[in-house]
């Protein structure tokens, strides 16, 4: 073996376990937001936003990076597809601290199983992209699956369906900007970051403000929210540079697989059989556009195929 072949096994071996590392804790945020579900879910969203942005802007000082300010200061098609992206993220991340706090853990995780579903259902839509045989059957399993859950729930999954649809969207207009995470999520959050602020002080006018009015430990896992979202995202980095993109899109389903687990396991919610089912019809469909991309997929990543984090 040569020293290149030696370099490349390593690379891949510290992409593959930045990778796990980064899906693991995007999969364990049912734990931390669990411990804030006495903080109004739009309180935590406050938090999530100005803690994340002062967290990468420290970063990318560190790194003497001031991209962002040129993509955030300059009118352009970039910034705006950043702001549709700031606010579809805001709503993903609303929607997410909602249902944990309200003991929905499960139809979340089922929300980014569907995910990669959403995408090729935008491909189609938007696109116009034309649909392979195995997408088409993905698909309509995934519709079984949507049409199942509502049964069994007595309702349309919209907890699934708005957590899937609105970081699909995110996705889509994220690789159309040809930026690093970094700066991208400097420009997102630098957009969200005024309506933060005026949120920060109407929760304190009005009384309704759980920071400083409680415990210190939540306050600190608040002031935390920054590096619980910014950690992820520099070791998914990591991941991006180094392993193929069809183990990186494989490495993915950890997220929610965790997720459903937190939910059922750790906080007890029900997934009666009937619910079961549906899962396993998502499960088939992804199965299906899984081996359908091991077929197709390139063994590198290029620079056009800029897998898209779960922030």
């Amino acid at each position: 073996m040569t020293g290149s072949d030696r370099t490349d096994r390593t690379d891949l071996r510290r992409g593959a376990a930045a990778g796990i590392a980064a899906y693991t804790l995007w999969g364990l945020f049912p734990l931390v937001f669990h411990q804030l579900r006495d903080v109004a879910a739009l309180e935590v969203l406050v938090h999530r936003v100005i803690w994340s942005f002062v967290v990468v802007i420290a970063v990318l000082v560190v790194r003497s990076d001031r991209a962002w300010v040129a993509v955030l200061r300059t009118p352009s098609r970039d910034r705006t597809r950043l702001a549709a992206a700031a606010a579809l993220i805001s709503v993903n991340w609303l929607v997410y601290v909602w249902a944990v706090g309200h003991e929905h853990v499960v139809e979340a995780a089922l929300g980014y199983y569907i995910n990669p579903l959403i995408t090729v259902a935008l491909g189609v839509v938007v696109l116009g992209e034309r649909l392979r045989s195995a997408q088409i059957v993905a698909l309509a399993f995934a519709l079984a699956a949507v049409a199942v859950l509502t049964v069994a729930y007595g309702r349309v999954p919209w907890i699934s369906l708005v957590l899937a649809c609105s970081f699909g969207g995110y996705g889509f207009l994220k690789k159309a900007v040809p930026v690093s995470a970094g700066t991208s999520l400097a420009v997102e959050t630098a957009i969200l970051l005024p309506a933060a602020l005026v949120g920060l002080v109407a929760f304190e006018a009005t009384g309704e403000a759980a920071f400083l009015h409680g415990p210190a430990t939540r306050d600190l896992l608040l002031l935390g929210l920054g590096l619980v979202t910014a950690v992820p995202l520099v070791l998914f980095a990591a991941a991006a540079r180094r392993i193929p993109l069809t183990l990186l899109g494989l490495l993915q389903y950890l997220t929610p697989t965790l997720q459903l687990a937190c939910g059922v396991v750790v906080f007890g919610e029900d997934l009666p059989r009937e619910r079961l089912v549906g899962f396993v019809l998502v499960w088939i469909a992804l199965a299906i556009l899984a081996v359908d991309a091991l077929r197709r997929a390139p063994r590198r990543p290029t620079p056009t195929d800029d897998p898209v984090e779960l922030v």
